[in-house]
């Protein structure tokens, strides 16, 4: 269920669209925990009617009879649960960031070429942590450390990173969860130091309640964007690219750190031209801002066998290219295999960005190309 944002008409005259799950699941070891009645207090007043309170902790009855039908039912499902001990201890997570802090897992967009497909198992329902507090423990225990940012030359001055989006899209749920926004104060009231920053990447708009947060530029949000006709493509249920960048400018305007996630970068015809007036559009959104601090980060597309399987099974009719012949392969230290574009594409299009974003858009700081 899609219900409007109180932020009122987007730049596009429609409305930002703000995900409601049809159903709330709190397993019995979530309910324990604070931060869960804070979650059913929020989904009740988004207008939740189906919330259980299941007897034990175990998440069961998610699948339905054909693949597309489990796809819709998970997608519509907000599960509160507990994070184990393995979930709650920060995972090194490069380039991006030093560690990686996971509030919730899944999320509520219908992206075709969705990262978390392959890598999380299970029906794509959207799990939040409601022991929060164990949870951001890990940013206190692992300041200081890391090779990312943590001591570097070139990062330094970011401080310790921790990465929130990892397997998530945290604003796309923060009206039920609460848990992006007490992430951030924490963190700007200095709860685990002065030297940690928080980064997350969102592909929604719905950022009213985080303008006013005592942030102390600590924290630093990037909007994923993308080429207007590849967002419209594949961005289903996401806020639409202009929606994105007025977002954009209110966050830098409101003193965050903010920086754009340009993924996944498809060299489709004309690809120049769209990227192109995606860099101006940025370029327009940030004009003017004070003290701004932007940064680039550039994915181009990639998949993995089993990412493939699963994707044509949620978008059995997409148009997404997943050739294998025309790619080629990229394998991990641990033998997995990635499909990426030909070393000639990947040079022609990495070339053209490192030009264009000195050109249209010299604020931006690049920090890796991928």
């Amino acid at each position: 269920m899609v219900v409007p944002s109180p932020a009122g008409p987007g730049p596009t005259g429609r409305r930002p669209r703000r995900w409601v799950p049809k159903r709330v699941l709190v397993t019995r070891a979530a309910a324990e925990h604070p931060h869960a009645q804070e979650i059913i207090r929020r989904c009740t007043e988004a207008g939740v009617a189906d919330i259980e309170l299941l007897p034990g902790d175990r998440l069961t009855g998610l699948r339905r009879e054909t693949e597309r039908e489990t796809y819709a039912a998970a997608k519509s499902t907000l599960a509160v649960v507990v994070a184990p001990p393995s979930t709650r201890k920060p995972q090194p997570i490069p380039p991006s960031a030093d560690w990686r802090i996971d509030l919730a897992r899944g999320c509520p967009a219908h992206c075709q070429y969705c990262y978390l497909a392959g890598s999380l198992s299970g029906p794509p329902i959207t799990r939040v942590y409601a022991n929060l507090d164990e949870v951001l423990d890990g940013i206190g225990s692992h300041a200081g450390q890391g090779t990312v940012t943590s001591n570097t030359v070139e990062r330094g001055h970011e401080g310790t990173t921790f990465e929130l989006s990892c397997y998530t899209d945290p604003l796309g749920i923060e009206h039920v969860t609460g848990s992006l926004s007490e992430a951030i104060r924490r963190v700007g009231a200095g709860a685990y130091g002065s030297g940690v920053q928080l980064r997350f990447t969102t592909k929604f708009d719905d950022v009213e309640t985080l303008l006013g947060l005592d942030h102390q530029r600590r924290t630093r949000v990037r909007f994923s964007v993308n080429a207007e006709e590849v967002a419209r493509r594949f961005d289903g249920g996401t806020a639409p690219m202009p929606a994105r960048l007025a977002a954009l400018r209110s966050m830098a305007q409101a003193g965050y750190r903010v920086g754009l996630t340009i993924a996944p970068v498809m060299p489709l015809p004309g690809w120049q031209v769209g990227y192109g007036g995606l860099l101006d559009a940025v370029a327009a959104a940030v004009a003017g801002v004070p003290d701004l601090d932007l940064t680039a980060e550039i994915i181009t597309h990639r998949f993995t066998p089993s990412s493939k399987e699963v994707l044509l099974g949620w978008y059995p009719q997409t148009r997404l290219e997943m050739d294998e012949d025309a790619r080629s392969q990229k394998r991990s230290k641990f033998g997995g295999v990635k499909y990426v574009y030909p070393k000639a594409v990947m040079a022609q299009m990495r070339a053209w960005f490192h030009a264009e974003l000195d050109a249209r858009l010299p604020q931006a700081r690049l920090l890796y190309w991928t």
